[in-house]
Order: structure tokens, then C-alpha cells, then sequence
């Protein structure tokens, strides 16, 4: 080979293998680049939450018991006392007229729903409801409907419209909800794209409209996740929405639900003041809320909710004596509050679930304590929900197991709370930085001082909030 195209061909050779090491370089370096890529951390929460929401509190409306009328008109009346109480929203339990077929006690239970796209004549008109609504708007409350959306009533005509629609027992037949004694309901099937589509229609509805704003979604763990991330989405086409899951999981805050419930929260509370302290299965909740959920996840803490006041008791029979204690902790710690119709008045009955109890209102030291500690989530930043808030770090304290101590600050804002869940006095000290300061105690606006040494007394079930401007 003549020495010229000898050279050509090592230059030649030479650029190819140039060329094809760069390529692999490059591919190298991309799929490198991809697998970064894939590491980056995303927010788990996909959508923003209503501004509204960072320090709001919700108020649980029964409107069967709520006045001596049971009505939409009677109930609209007393919306300045709910306002007053710096509440934000009403979850109004279901509105919509109940089934006859299978029915539970004279009136039945509001979950067995005869028809989504009704309004239930023992509440008022559609007018009435509409009234309702734009009167809780004029207030600045938002107002959102309980749906349940697992199952109907026996009598719903979708059960012969649709029977294909409907989950079927071993036998064929319609069934309950298994397992529980919800007799008075049939389950629908979620495989069923038209339950989908009909489901999704109806809760459109209500917001298109009436310009409610937003669900409290009855056992939403026994609904198919992916049919209320599509509901949500088709929600938000028409107005920003809010949406509370009546189940505990992280799954649901991606993509549907901007709340969900705090049952485990509930439950930890409840035992550490039946064993007069006991404080672990609350470390374990704070732990998990903090560790396992995501920052902007807001959860329902609640001491009281139909279900408990129905069936488990008055929250009085649950908690006794810690009561209050319990009550100020759902608000002061991390979590969004609920509290349930007639807690104010310190009812002590269980209301009947499937007939009329009307609520007897009276005077109690609960709405100075409900007013009090929504005004002060209302203002104090380190107290408010999600990303917006400061998370809680605890405060060693010389009774652990008796007493729960925690800090909750931020640039602007600081809170001490302690609360004491035994029936003794306690009497503690502190360790680490977290504690000392210049603060002024929240129920008796005394300024007070706490030193790194500095010994705190609590009264039999007592607590005391301290609060701090300026982090």
C-alpha cells in the first residue's frame, strides 16, 4: 500500500476511534446525567393548598341535632357564633335525601344516600342550601359536604338503573359494606367506569352549582386512589378545591387530598390519659407525622367526631378530667383541628345518630377555649399547618411519663407547651436549650421568665401554653 493512503487510513482509523470514544464518553456521561436526574428530590405533595388553609380550623356541622329545627335556614342563623369561635370551615354532614329501604331508626342514617344530586326535605329546599352557602361565604367561611361516595342507599335508583354498577356477594346478591353492620347500604364497584364518571359528575355538581368548597370523603380508603386523583383534577378545573380523606394514609396527600385523618393521633391521646401517662404511643404518632408523611400533609386532629360521640362515647366519657388538656393539644401541636358541633356547650350526651336529639346549648368554659386557641393559631405562625408551620421539638422534662413538653418556633414566632395527663401535680425541670426564654403564659397574659433551671408546676391535668415574638 502506497505510503500516503497508508497514512489516510491511520488518520482515518485514528478519528474513528476518537470519534466512537467520545460517543461512549458521551453516552456514559448521559446515563450518568439520567441517573442524577432520577435522584432529585420532588415534592411529594403535587398541588398548592388553598392559602386559607395554613391556619385554619374546621367545625363539624350536624345539621339533624345542630338547632331545634334541624334546618338549613335554622342553622344559617347561628354561622356568626361558628365565625365568632374563629372557626374557618363547616364540614356539614351529608345533605342529601336518605334511603327508606333497610332504614335505620325513624330517619335513618345520612351515609345511605338516595340521591347524590338532592337535597334531603327534612333540611330545607335547595334554596335553603344555597342560602346557607352564600350566607357562610358573606362570613368568610368556606363550607364542604360530606360525601360518601363507597355506597348507597338500598333504594338509590342506581340499584335498578345500574344494578352491573353495584358489588355483588357470593350469592350474586347486593351487598353491604363487608364485615361492618352498615345493613342499610349497598357497596358500588369502582371497576365500573361509569360509577366512575357518574361519581365524579355529582361531586361536580355541587361545586359548579351551589360553589361549595370542597369533601369531607366518607371511608375514602374503600375508594380506588386513582378515581379520586382524576375526581380531584376535574375538581380544580372548575375552582380550587378542598378535600379531606376519612382515612390515614401518605398515599392519599400526592395527588388528592390536601387532609387526612389523625385517627392514630386520636387513639395516643386517648390512651396516654386512660393510663395517667404513658407517653410512648404519642412519641411513636409525632414520630411518624414527622418522619413518614410529608411536611406540607395536613392532618385532622380531633379529640371528638360524630363517630365517637355516636357510638364510643361523649368525649367526656373518653377523656374525663384531661378533656380540656386534650382539646388545647389538637390545636398548639402539629396538625389542623376539628372539633365536633355542641363540643362549646360541653354536651355531654351522645347524640342520636338515626333520629332528632337536638344539641342543649348552654353556657361553657369550651368556647373561651376554642375562641382563645383559634385566635392564637390564627396569628402565631409557628403554630400554623404544613410547610407554613414549625415542626415540634420536644423538651426533655424530669417526668416524662407524666408530662409532654414541646417547642414549636420559628423566625417569627415560639410557643412552650406542657401538658401534665395524670390526676397529681407535677412539678418539673428541663433539659437542653430549647426552653429558656422571656415568654407571656397565653391564659393569663403574665409575662413570664424561664431560666435553663427554672421549675414548672402543673396542676392535676393541667398545661400551660407560652408563647414568644421574635422566634
Amino acid at each position: 500500500m502506497p505510503y500516503p493512503i497508508k497514512m489516510f487510513t491511520v488518520v482515518v482509523c485514528l478519528t474513528l476511534v476518537l470519534i466512537a470514544g467520545c460517543a461512549q464518553r458521551t453516552a456514559s456521561s448521559d446515563t450518568a446525567a439520567d441517573r442524577k436526574s432520577d435522584f432529585t428530590p420532588q415534592p411529594y405533595v403535587q398541588f398548592e393548598h388553598a392559602d386559607w388553609t395554613k391556619n385554619a380550623s374546621i367545625y363539624q356541622l350536624n345539621t339533624r341535632q345542630f338547632t331545634p329545627q334541624g334546618t338549613f335556614n335554622a342553622a344559617s342563623e347561628k354561622l356568626h357564633d361558628i365565625k365568632a369561635m374563629g372557626f374557618d370551615v363547616i364540614w356539614l354532614m351529608p345533605i342529601h335525601p336518605i334511603g327508606e329501604e333497610k332504614r335505620k331508626g325513624k330517619l335513618g342514617s345520612p351515609y345511605a344516600v338516595k340521591d347524590y344530586f338532592g337535597v334531603n326535605p327534612e333540611f330545607g329546599t335547595e334554596q335553603d342550601f344555597r342560602d346557607f352557602v352564600n350566607r357562610a361565604h358573606q362570613l368568610g367561611l368556606k363550607v364542604i359536604l360530606d360525601w360518601v361516595a363507597n355506597h348507597t342507599a338500598w333504594d338509590n335508583p342506581l340499584r335498578y338503573s345500574h344494578p352491573h354498577w353495584y358489588e355483588k356477594d357470593h350469592n350474586g346478591d347486593f351487598r353491604p359494606t363487608p364485615w361492618w353492620d352498615w345493613s342499610d347500604i349497598i357497596d358500588l364497584d369502582y371497576s365500573q367506569v361509569g360509577v366512575r364518571e357518574y361519581m365524579s359528575e355529582a361531586l361536580q355538581y355541587w361545586v359548579r352549582e351551589f360553589d361549595i368548597d370542597g369533601y369531607r370523603c366518607d371511608v375514602a380508603g374503600f375508594v380506588p386512589l386513582d378515581f379520586w386523583e382524576a375526581a380531584r383534577a376535574d375538581l380544580n378545573k372548575i375552582k380550587p378545591v378542598f378535600m379531606l380523606a376519612e382515612w390515614e394514609s401518605r398515599d392519599l396527600h400526592a395527588n388528592a387530598f390536601d387532609m387526612t385523618y389523625a385517627w392514630s393521633w386520636e387513639q395516643a391521646v386517648h390512651h396516654v390519659i386512660q393510663h395517667q401517662g404513658d407517653m410512648h404511643k404519642l412519641f411513636v404518632y409525632y414520630s411518624w407525622n414527622e418522619s413518614a408523611f410529608p411536611d406540607d400533609a395536613l392532618r385532622m386532629t380531633f379529640i371528638t367526631n360524630h363517630d365517637i360521640n355516636s357510638w364510643d362515647g361523649t368525649v367526656f366519657e373518653r377523656y374525663g378530667e384531661g378533656t380540656e388538656a386534650a382539646l388545647v393539644l389538637s390545636i398548639v401541636g402539629e396538625g389542623l383541628p376539628l372539633a365536633y358541633n355542641g363540643l362549646e356547650a360541653g354536651n355531654a350526651k351522645r347524640l342520636a345518630f338515626f333520629e332528632r336529639d337536638p344539641i342543649e346549648w348552654q353556657p361553657h368554659r369550651f368556647r373561651d377555649v376554642l375562641t382563645r386557641y383559634n385566635g392564637l393559631l390564627e396569628s402565631n405562625t409557628a403554630l400554623w399547618h404544613g410547610k407554613h408551620g414549625a415542626h415540634m421539638l420536644r423538651v426533655y422534662n424530669s417526668a416524662p411519663d407524666s408530662v409532654f413538653s414541646f417547642v414549636r418556633q420559628n423566625a417569627q414566632n415560639k410557643v412552650f407547651a406542657l401538658f401534665n395527663f395524670t390526676e397529681t401535680p407535677k412539678t418539673v425541670t428541663f433539659d437542653g436549650t430549647l426552653h429558656p426564654g422571656s415568654y407571656v403564659d397565653f391564659d393569663s397574659d403574665v409575662s413570664v421568665n424561664i431560666a435553663p433551671e427554672s421549675e414548672i408546676t402543673l396542676p392535676a391535668w393541667g398545661y400551660r401554653v407560652l408563647v414568644k415574638s421574635g422566634g
